[in-house]
């Protein structure tokens, strides 16, 4: 089992092995005595690995409850998450249970989001299911619901109590939500690790699934602990998604968040003539993911113009100089739209 421990306003593990999930109940246990646990899930995730869930909580002494809403991104939103905040009440849990997250992102993230403002705050422990939760949305305490000017603009940094990765939840999903998973990986090698990058060239998919997990954790650890507010490094991890999200919200979350993730690394990497424009698009082309769009500048700019990364009259972009090698740069929005014709 690998074990990484992320030293923010919360210190907590993230337990990256195979067969993990039976022992979540343990785990549970050894951070406080055993009350509630109320699981949050999906309608993908539940069938799979609810009851598992469930039962290895029951073991160690919890009792549990469930909050399952419909899959996808167009459930993380304030109707789901009211609803959620009433079960929690509804269920009587208090400040001395669990919130368990068993699932994606979209479940990490409400479920997150609701931890951090039921009861002015409650402990919830992050259960990612999907490779992108894995390697990015469960580490790091960013939780968040949409709005409909657009993706996360509702949110806050709440740390979890523990991360509990089973790699062997990951044989269970589509390979198009593995593909989409593998945008965040190729991610953290553009930004730091041309090892991992050539890593992830030379392997396709049938890449170390445990070592990567493990070494996009602890680059995000290294983020998270440098600037755990999102005020300078750690912006960096918004690598592609200022054009990213805007291609989710047009259309209307019909495109996934890794090829949307995808499509903004490859046209920002264009836009700024990095010399490693070829590599970088082959190697997302080689994991199936897309790197064009149909949609035009103007509607990519008018979804931008609502990103969270706005400040004022910029917005804060990712430039990639070389695989390993990206700085922060804030482009004044008078700018913006040539830049994204650049890339298209």
């Amino acid at each position: 089992m690998k074990t990484i421990q992320i030293r923010a306003s919360r210190e907590y593990s993230v337990l990256i092995d195979s067969g993990l999930l039976s022992h979540l109940g343990d785990e549970a246990a050894k951070i406080r005595n055993p009350g509630k646990a109320a699981i949050i899930s999906d309608s993908n995730v539940w069938p799979l690995y609810g009851r598992m869930a469930a039962a290895s909580l029951e073991k160690a002494g919890f009792a549990t409850e469930k909050f399952v809403f419909p899959a996808g991104e167009n459930s993380k939103n304030g109707a789901t998450y009211l609803s959620l905040l009433n079960f929690l009440a509804e269920k009587h849990i208090t400040r001395s249970d669990f919130i368990i997250a068993l699932g994606g992102g979209v479940v990490g993230d409400l479920a997150g989001f609701a931890a951090a403002t039921y009861l002015r705050g409650i402990d919830y422990i992050q259960v990612p299911t999907t490779l992108l939760a894995a390697v990015d949305s469960s580490v790091g305490g960013k939780t968040a619901i949409d709005l409909p000017a657009g993706k996360n603009l509702a949110g806050c940094f709440y740390q979890p109590r523990l991360v509990l990765c089973d790699t062997d939840t990951l044989t269970t999903l589509p390979e198009e939500i593995f593909r989409d998973g593998c945008a965040e990986v190729i991610k953290y090698g553009i930004l730091y690790d041309p090892q991992l990058f050539a890593h992830l060239e030379q392997t396709g998919l049938s890449f170390d699934r445990e070592a990567v997990i493990a070494r996009c954790v602890g680059l995000k650890r290294d983020a998270v602990e440098a600037d755990e507010f999102d005020l300078g490094l750690r912006m960096k991890l918004n690598l592609g998604h200022t054009l990213g999200h805007s291609i989710e919200k047009i259309s209307n979350f019909a495109i996934s968040h890794g090829k949307a993730v995808a499509i903004g690394m490859a046209l920002v990497t264009k836009a700024a003539k990095c010399p490693d424009t070829g590599r970088i698009a082959d190697c997302i082309t080689a994991f199936g993911l897309p790197i064009t769009t149909d949609f035009s500048a103007a509607d990519l700019l008018s979804a931008a113009l609502s990103d969270k990364k706005r400040a004022g009259d910029s917005v804060n972009l990712i430039i990639p100089q070389a695989i390993g090698q990206c700085v922060i740069q804030s482009t004044p929005v008078t700018e913006l739209l040539s830049f994204i014709e650049a890339g298209l």
